[in-house]
């Protein structure tokens, strides 16, 4: 009985999403990174991608970085990405992840040699300069922060009903503030695979007082939206900027990683600070 139950449960996996073989590659492959344009998108909430009302970047953080010395010894390491958000074209994070397992059985002369490969091929695939950083594990974990800067309205006693974004929500009085709010309840879906992705939003602005409770409402209604964190980021700007009209803006996102990898947009009207990445608990 227990035999029958157990290869009828092992039939059901290898028929569903869980019995299902990602392909690999045995040895170094570039062509696994696929490019997404970015302009699209953009267009769709009003940006003109030939003059963004805000600068920025994208930052990414891979934890899963591995290779072979020159002995075959395996070495690991935490890759940190930058590239700057007027950059024509993303990259797409699951091939970004098939793209760094190509390194996990080819040999390398150092963690040098391979911060020079990844940043000469995310270069050519995305049109962009790009910032590649291959760090040890103890040279990583100092930066880790708890939580965002600022206030956080998450204790707010809201009732929430809509789950798609509506901007209706997003409100003023006019009292001027200059404040940092922050949210962990951010939650959207990618725009590939629905996958859920979890994240933590800060804003930064300064202008007439935003309401923070038709704030809440619009991030909650953020939760079964689909699209990828940079589009999801930029949303969330165009939006306050239509709606609030703030004199500043600087809009933030942490996601949780998945796959390996978070992905960390930054936008602002504000001269950008480069090269920000304090990974939060949740990262």
């Amino acid at each position: 009985m227990h035999n029958s139950i157990l290869k009828k449960h092992q039939s059901e996996a290898i028929d569903s999403e869980l019995g299902k073989k990602s392909e690999y590659d045995e040895t170094y492959n570039p062509d696994r990174l696929y490019a997404i344009p970015r302009a699209g998108k953009r267009r769709e909430i009003g940006i003109d991608p030939e003059q963004l009302p805000f600068t920025g970047f994208d930052c990414w953080n891979h934890y899963e970085v591995s290779w072979l010395n020159e002995k075959g010894k395996p070495l690991v390491a935490i890759a940190e990405i930058y590239y700057d958000c007027s950059s024509p074209f993303i990259v797409e994070s699951k091939s970004l992840k098939l793209y760094f397992n190509s390194f996990n059985q080819c040999k390398f002369k150092s963690g040098a040699e391979v911060e020079k490969i990844i940043q000469r091929d995310l270069q050519k695939i995305i049109d962009a300069n790009v910032t590649v950083m291959i760090k040890t594990l103890d040279a990583a974990t100092a930066q880790i922060q708890e939580k965002f800067a600022g206030v956080c309205i998450d204790d707010l006693d809201v009732k929430c009903t809509i789950y798609t974004v509506d901007a209706n929500y997003l409100a003023t009085d006019d009292e001027i503030v200059e404040e940092v709010l922050y949210s962990d309840l951010l939650k959207s879906n990618c725009l590939v695979t629905n996958q859920p992705d979890w994240g933590s939003v800060q804003i930064s602005y300064k202008g007439k007082k935003i309401n923070r409770e038709g704030l809440l409402k619009y991030l909650v209604s953020f939760r079964n939206h689909n699209e990828f964190h940079e589009q999801c980021v930029e949303r969330i700007f165009a939006d306050i900027m239509k709606h609030c009209k703030p004199d500043e803006l600087t809009v933030y996102g942490r996601y949780t990683r998945r796959g390996g990898l978070d992905i960390n947009p930054y936008r602002s009207t504000r001269k950008v600070i480069a090269n920000r990445n304090e990974r939060l608990i949740r990262q």
